[in-house]
Parts: C-alpha cells; structure tokens; sequence
C-alpha cells in the first residue's frame, strides 16, 4: 500500500517543500492520518515503512499506535531533493523553463542541485520491491504492508508498476492521504488501487497462496504531487 502523507502547512502554502526542515501536518493532515486507522481497519497489516521526513512519520503515528507496530525509516522514499528549487512557490516556478522538461520529459528532469526524477524513481522502485519480497520471504506468503511516501516518489513506482515511461509519470495522481495498491508477483505487478481516499480497503486484503507455496496472481500534475485547480 503506497500511502502519501497527509496534507501539510507547505501544501496549502503552495510552496515545494522537498526535504525542508520543520514541514509538518497541518489540522487536516492530522486528521486524515487519524482517518486512515479507520479506513485500514478491516485489513491485515503487517509492516509499515516510512520517508525519514516528518511528514510522513506524523502520518503513519496513529495507525502504527493502533497495531502495536514499530515502523522502519525507509531512507529511499524520502522526498525528491529538488536542490534550488526546495520551498519555493509553485507560481514561480511555472516560469522557470525545467518545468516544462518535468511535465512532458520527465526522464530528462534533473532539479539545480538535487537529483533527478530517474533517480528517484530507481531508488524508490528498489526500496519498494525489496521490502516486498523480504516480508514476503519471511512470512512465506503475499502479505499486506504500507509505504508511507511522497507524491512524486509514489507516482514514479506506480509508472513502473504500470509499465508506462517515467515521461508519463505526470498523469498519475497522488493525493494527500491517498492509498494505491500494487500487488508484486513472479511475473508482473498489478495495479489494484489508484489515488483512493475512501473508506473501505478491505478488499485488498492478500488472497491465500497456491497449493505450491507460489505467490498468487491477480488477473494536470506538479513537482511534489500538488494538483493545481
């Protein structure tokens, strides 16, 4: 489960907070992360991985404290590094002339003095089927975790996911709060859930594994995951 943080005071700031310090939830962002104890209720959890940043800590907090988990800093989905262009206002930066690269060739993107979004989708995928196949390998069966991240990085695995080109990526939405479900297999992922912010997941609980022990099988965007209105 691909969960991006919830609303924060740089969100409705409309700035780009990359890894600026002190950007935490703002009121709604609390109370989406404590709506999302609810809506996972009905489903079978067994890790919770998180950015370093505390955006994203602050968003898995209550759900950690009401299964008695201990989540694991997961450094690989911190937020994109974009260099000079941390904190500054979105309606700037629709002059600059990279922000057309990232919208339509994403791939190419590289932000002045921070990394670009080729890299970010390569660490993040890493990280992502990493844990995935560790927790699958240590409960010896497909298992429900959530990943607690940003929007670009969310939206970069999700393009891998789906099999489409990294300069797509920018039609993918991830909303604040929002929960996406990929379900990694032998052979391919698949896409269960995309952008959900309702109240019932239940079904995306994992199905039991084949007589064999096989995992089963199932048959206008911005910087940092914003929608612009």
């Amino acid at each position: 489960m691909l969960l991006r943080h919830g609303r924060s005071t740089s969100n409705t700031a409309h700035t780009l907070a990359g890894r600026s310090p002190g950007v935490e939830l703002d009121d709604r962002g609390r109370e989406q992360a404590q709506a999302i104890v609810s809506r996972l209720a009905d489903v079978a959890i067994e890790e919770i991985v998180h950015s370093p940043l505390v955006r994203c800590e602050q968003t898995v907090e209550p759900l950690a404290r009401a299964r008695g988990l201990t989540p694991v800093v997961e450094h690989r989905l911190v937020e994109v590094d974009y260099g000079e262009w941390t904190g500054r206002e979105l309606k700037v930066l629709l002059e600059e002339p990279l922000w057309k690269i990232v919208q339509q060739h994403a791939s190419a993107a590289v932000f002045p003095g921070g990394e670009g979004l080729a890299q970010v989708q390569a660490r993040a995928v890493a990280a992502v089927r990493e844990h995935d196949a560790r927790l699958a390998e240590l409960h010896g069966r497909d298992v429900v975790w959530v990943a607690c991240s940003h929007g670009d990085v969310i939206k970069s695995v999700l393009a891998d996911a789906l099999g489409a080109h990294l300069d797509g990526f920018q039609r993918i939405v991830a909303e604040p709060a929002s929960i996406s479900v990929v379900r990694y297999t032998s052979t391919r992922p698949y896409v269960l859930k995309m952008n959900d912010t309702g109240a019932d997941l239940s079904g995306v609980n994992t199905p039991p594994v084949s007589g064999d022990g096989a995992r089963a099988e199932v048959s206008g965007s911005v910087p940092g995951g914003e929608v612009r209105l």
